[in-house]
């Protein structure tokens, strides 16, 4: 090949090269070319949102949003709104995103979220990055530890929440001392959660890690939950969840619930736990109502699962009450149907091992207990069972024996 056209094929490849690197940059939106200062003092939130804007406006390819690393960013409520003009919306959070330190410079009217993605349909995040919700200055002020005096606070910001999201996919983020829950799931379909690690004090009120609302077909998978409340609850309207390889604790445990507050008709379907390991919690697998409630909770299934010191391993408690003067008695309760304790190991806080607390009106039933040992964490004392109208069989080898009533 003679020079001229050697030089003719370099300048074509570098064409070519200078036209794609173009239409990538073209679909990238970095969060510092909107003016982002990324020094934890300025308000980064205008850039935050200038950027989200022209990411969901582009509409070729799959657009990501760069949260560069490296970077701490100071953001105020924001919610990313959708839906975006691509199927395929990408977040690489690399660099940490900070609340504003406490109530006292909370700007928004609405103290219930901080960040929000709200009806935007197949979106990653990813980057090994952290959202910090700096919550210190909102405990100090909890009602829950302050109750009753003037000014104390009853609501608190989560600090991520997905609303009315589908396709929706979550990777190796941190999270960090969130004001109240962590992060919220919203009327959202086909969820995959996985390697996240969500951190605030045990002692730090209302502070779950992952909440499900109205939701399906929704996975939370390898991950570190320490905080101080559940580490996963699942609320009302949810099925098709699946909790696997997590670890928890501090915090009260992985709980269905609470349900049926208010007389609220229930639907909980099929509901599957495994490998999780709860280290010091306060509750292990747990399942809570409310007397006057309706509707079900059934096809759950918790198994593959050890307990470090838990204070109550097992719970099953249809009287579920945390509100001072606000407890009453009741002919109506969910029905707890078709749950399954399998392979669960460890040691016990309390006496009380396994707790299955049922209504006299409504039982519980289909209950099943398979290859359970538990013993004292405390002493060589024997762990006892506890059952009130409950229901099942038993499998293999049961310790503490079970206390389970058959159906005749």
């Amino acid at each position: 090949m003679d020079p001229s056209s050697i030089a003719y094929v370099i300048c074509l490849v570098s064409l070519i090269t200078i036209c794609i690197t173009a239409k990538a940059q073209r679909n990238v939106f970095n969060v510092l070319s909107y003016g982002a200062a990324g020094n934890g003092l300025t308000d980064d939130s205008l850039a935050f949102m200038k950027a989200w804007k022209d990411t969901c406006s582009a509409a070729a390819g799959t657009p990501t949003l760069i949260i560069p690393k490296g970077k701490i960013f100071l953001v105020h409520q924001i919610t990313f709104t959708g839906p975006c003009k691509s199927n395929k919306i990408n977040v690489k959070l690399s660099g940490t995103i900070i609340a504003p330190n406490g109530p006292d410079q909370w700007k928004a009217a609405d103290l219930s979220t901080w960040l929000a993605f709200q009806g935007v349909n197949g979106l990653t995040i990813d980057g090994l990055g952290m959202i910090d919700g700096r919550g210190k200055g909102w405990w100090d002020r909890s009602c829950k530890f302050h109750r009753g005096q003037q000014g104390c606070i009853t609501l608190a910001p989560t600090v991520l929440k997905f609303e009315n999201c589908n396709n929706i996919h979550m990777s190796n983020i941190k999270f960090h001392n969130s004001p109240q829950t962590h992060v919220l799931i919203l009327g959202c379909q086909n969820v995959d959660f996985g390697f996240l690690t969500i951190q605030a004090p045990g002692t730090s009120p209302n502070t779950d890690g992952i909440h499900i609302q109205v939701a399906r077909n929704v996975s939370i998978h390898n991950s570190q939950f320490a905080d101080g409340d559940d580490c996963i609850s699942i609320g009302d309207r949810t099925s098709d969840i699946s909790i696997t390889d997590i670890s928890c604790g501090p915090g009260h445990g992985v709980s269905i619930g609470s349900l049926g507050r208010g007389g609220a008709d229930v639907q909980v379907n099929n509901i599957n736990v495994r490998r999780v390991n709860f280290r010091g919690t306060t509750n292990g697998v747990r399942i809570k109502t409310w007397q006057g409630g309706r509707g079900i909770v059934r096809n759950v299934s918790f198994s593959s699962i050890n307990f470090q010191a838990v204070a109550n391993p097992i719970i099953i408690d249809q009287f579920y009450c945390d509100i001072p003067n606000s407890c009453r008695k009741s002919n109506t309760a969910v029905h707890i149907s078709g749950v399954r304790f399998s392979q669960l190991f460890g040691t016990s806080k309390t006496k009380v091992g396994i707790n299955l607390n049922c209504s006299s009106n409504i039982p519980c039933t289909g209950i099943t207990l398979e290859d359970i040992h538990l013993a004292s964490a405390t002493s060589d004392s024997q762990l006892i069972s506890s059952c009130n109208n409950a229901f099942g069989l038993n499998r293999g080898i049961i310790d503490p024996k079970s206390c389970l009533r058959k159906i005749i």
